[in-house]
Order: structure tokens, then sequence, then C-alpha cells
């Protein structure tokens, strides 16, 4: 049985997820509508990432024997003027969600739940590459993202993404 405390931290981690995974299917569309069908795709897979880790928080919680509870998801509110501020906005996101684990994890520790810290080390290591990743893209952008050429690039190689289930055994 986990303690009352990070099962409350463990259900609004879900709410994260799913908002986060929100949030990337809101920049996918804004991608495709725009014609970039690259960021399109890969924020489209972004967002089934996400829908996974809520997922995964709510697997944790039902084989802990703890209720789920879904509240609801925020609409995105990101009026979005430019692809750089996108990733921008999707960096800053990664570095969130990093610090609500993160937030989690230090209870656990604090509680000798030994337990949840195992579970959320898979987190933490997916977290690094999510802010990794995030960070890698506004670079690459950066680079070659204001040269119309580079940009066609950059999309038809952010095409290739493909997804990937998590592979964390609970």
């Amino acid at each position: 049985m986990l303690g009352k405390t990070i099962v409350d931290l463990l259900n609004s981690q879900v709410n994260k997820e799913f908002f986060s995974s929100y949030l990337y299917l809101d920049m996918s569309n804004f991608f495709m509508l725009k014609g970039l069908n690259g960021f399109g795709h890969w924020f489209a897979v972004q967002s089934k990432e996400e829908y996974d880790h809520a997922l995964l928080f709510v697997k944790y919680l039902q084989n802990n024997g703890e209720e789920i509870h879904l509240e609801p998801i925020a609409a995105p509110n990101e009026n979005y003027i430019d692809f750089r501020k996108v990733l921008e906005v999707t960096l800053e996101h990664e570095i969130q969600v990093s610090q609500s684990i993160n937030e989690i994890y230090a209870e656990a520790s604090s509680l000798k739940d030994f337990k949840t810290m195992q579970f959320l080390d898979w987190f933490v290591k997916e977290q690094g590459e999510e802010e990794q990743n995030a960070d890698n893209l506004c670079r690459r952008f950066d680079l070659f993202g204001t040269d119309a050429r580079g940009l066609y690039l950059l999309d038809n190689e952010l095409l290739a993404r493909v997804y990937a289930a998590p592979t964390l055994v609970l």
C-alpha cells in the first residue's frame, strides 16, 4: 500500500501526462495546418508517448490497489505565432514535467518508498531523454529552420520518427 501523499502526487502526474499528450496533439495540429507534416508527425508520436506514460502511472496505482482520480484535462492555451515558439514551449514543458517527477521521487525517498522510487527511475531517465530531444529540436531548427530548404529537409527527417511503446515492466 502506498502512502496518501504519494498516491495524490501520482494521480496528479496522471493528469499532467494526459495534458502533455493533449498539448502535443495541439502542436501536431498546428504544424499539419502549416504544411509541415514531419513536425506534425513528430508531435503526434510525442502525444502517443505521453498518453502511454499516463497509462503507466495508472497501471502502477492499480497494481498497488490504489484508486485512480481522473481530473479534467485543461485545454492548451498557447497561441502559436511561429515555429520556433512551439519548440521553446515544448522544451519548457518537458522541464516542468521533469520537475514534477523529481518532486514525486523526492517525496518517495523521504518516505523510504523504495518501490515507488524504483518505478520512477525509468521516468527520470525518460525525462532526461525528452528534454534532450526537445533541446536538440530547438538547436536543429536554429541551424536549419530559417532556410526554406533546410526547413524542408528537417521536416522530412522528422517524418521518419517511429513510435516505440514504453518498455517499463510493472
